[in-house]
């Protein structure tokens, strides 16, 4: 069964529009997994204009499904991931000045680095999912720095969804087999939705975990947060 994780940033940066707790970032976190989320990701950046380090703390005692953390390991997220030790923590390649991810890891460039983070967090108990460009060398490079997971960078595929999905979907699943042949665990993450998952997971149906926020906080906006979540895991296991 591919498991749905719920990324709550938006629902952070809705909170940090206006300053106090409102909406409760915790409560939504919680009430996702009421409604049949079995992950909460989060992606704390260093200026926390969405969640914030506090957050992470706040989360990690409440949360009874797994815990994803997910951001550039810099020094200060490494100790953050190291206090907290989730589930798992998502090694993104993201600058301090963007608005949000868009690319993988060079996982060859960055091998050395990367198998280094890889063994901290193994040291705690950590699985270690690298977020990586649909592109079999990369997913090669995660698994020599010791990656349990990739996580597959989707954008691509939902923008060119609407145009060929046959041909949006090839290159994931050459990807897909490739870590799959390398025994390493799926991920997938970035702009899918109702529109585009299905598909995504009629192709690629041994995926373990998709991280959805951006779409499903939007979709929620109309259809309620429960209904919007069920109609999700609907997607994936119909």
């Amino acid at each position: 069964m591919t498991k749905l994780s719920v990324n709550i940033n938006k629902v952070a940066t809705i909170r940090n529009a206006r300053g106090g707790n409102n909406p409760d970032v915790l409560r939504v976190a919680q009430d996702c997994e009421r409604f049949g989320a079995q992950g909460i990701t989060v992606h704390p950046r260093p200026d926390q204009r969405h969640i914030r380090y506090q957050d992470v703390r706040d989360l990690k005692p409440l949360l009874t499904t797994e815990f994803n953390i997910e951001g550039n390991p810099i020094s200060e997220f490494i100790a953050l991931v190291l206090e907290n030790r989730p589930t798992q923590v998502t090694l993104v390649p993201d600058g301090h000045d963007q608005i949000t991810s868009n690319h993988g890891w060079d996982t060859h460039t960055h091998l050395n680095f990367l198998s280094d983070v890889t063994a901290r967090f193994h040291e705690a108990g950590i699985r270690v999912s690298i977020f990586v460009n649909a592109d079999e060398e990369m997913v090669n490079y995660a698994a020599r720095a010791g990656a349990d997971r990739v996580e597959l960078y989707t954008e691509p595929y939902a923008a060119e969804y609407g145009v060929d999905r046959v041909a949006a979907i090839a290159p994931f699943i050459r990807a897909a087999e490739a870590a799959r042949s390398l025994g390493l665990g799926l991920n997938a993450g970035h702009d899918l939705s109702l529109q585009n998952l299905a598909y995504f997971h009629q192709q690629i149906p041994w995926t373990a975990e998709v991280s959805i926020g951006h779409a499903l906080i939007c979709d929620a906006l109309y259809l309620g947060l429960e209904e919007t979540i069920h109609r999700y895991l609907q997607q994936l296991n119909p």
